[in-house]
């Protein structure tokens, strides 16, 4: 099952597509990448995903329902450009935000203590946003986007401005949300945070989807026939040169590529023959930032 179908969704501004035929869908229960450079449409889908604007052609479907102002409130949506107002309460804040929603005011307040407790945000309840810092702020413009309990949340840069223990915290609620059900959109720029959290990513430039899979099938998809080894004694490749192309070589460590017509077992069974002891061998496939940067240079 699918929480969200994007079907053909094009939208224009003053003659240029911001998002230009997209098509994908998010399965339910899942972390899903958004991503793209700057200026690849990711911000102007969410904002039609979101019922901010509407899409010129195409459908946005959300539980197999039109996405409109109705649907938002199923929605939880932290910008990568915070919302929230600075000379308002903490606790004011979030209490408004949340029956904005459509939480009675009793429930918002169970849903917002108890986040303040995971968060260990006691202290701030009634601070004014301005006294925050910028990592402060971050919380709680997190807990304003989940305190409803959405079906769908929405995080853009979701780790900005935290520190790296902070960031921990926040990524391991990300992770419980997950466990317990809610499907996740994530945007960033740092594909590290992407191999690490996200099952299947859409990779949009220029308003169009150039790559699209889960994060395993990508970088299988664009592996190089790379590999790692380390012996128990100086490597000598000598006997191995016909087969591979040496990348790197540092006593007992050998990086490679294998060259065409080659096996793995041909060249560990070279090492057999050599009374070599292999400690490791792995392949070394391509991160999502290799990826990322060679499939947008494509389309420049």
């Amino acid at each position: 099952m699918n929480i969200l179908n994007i079907q053909n969704v094009t939208k224009a501004y003053h003659n240029h597509k911001a998002v230009d035929n997209v098509s994908f869908v998010v399965p339910q229960g899942t972390i899903f990448g958004l991503l793209g450079p700057n200026g690849a449409g990711k911000t102007s889908l969410i904002r039609i995903i979101t019922g901010i604007t509407r899409a010129d052609s195409g459908n946005a479907l959300l539980n197999d329902e039109a996405v409109s102002l109705d649907t938002a409130r199923f929605i939880g949506y932290m910008p990568e450009e915070r919302g929230l107002y600075k000379r308002m309460k903490v606790a004011d804040q979030l209490m408004y935000l949340a029956q904005l929603k459509g939480m009675s005011a009793a429930d918002a307040k169970v849903s917002i203590k108890y986040w303040f407790d995971k968060l260990d945000m006691g202290s701030w309840w009634n601070k004014k946003i301005e006294e925050l810092s910028k990592g402060m702020s971050q919380k709680v413009q997190f807990v304003a986007t989940v305190a409803h309990k959405p079906k769908l949340l929405i995080l853009d840069e979701p780790f900005s401005g935290l520190d790296p223990l902070n960031s921990n915290i926040l990524k391991d609620e990300i992770y419980n949300l997950h466990k317990e059900g809610m499907s996740i959109i994530f945007s960033t720029h740092r594909m590290e945070q992407v191999e690490e959290i996200c099952n299947e990513i859409v990779l949009m430039n220029k308003g169009k989807i150039i790559l699209e899979g889960s994060v395993a099938n990508v970088r299988n998809k664009f592996k190089q026939n790379k590999f790692s080894l380390t012996s128990t004694a100086e490597i000598n490749t000598d006997s191995l040169n016909h087969m591979l192309e040496v990348e790197s070589k540092n006593g007992s460590e050998l990086v490679f590529k294998l060259k065409e017509g080659y096996h793995t077992k041909d060249i560990l069974k070279k090492f057999i023959e050599n009374d070599i002891d292999i400690k490791s061998f792995n392949e070394i496939l391509p991160g999502l930032n290799e990826i990322f940067i060679e499939q947008v240079q494509k389309q420049s």
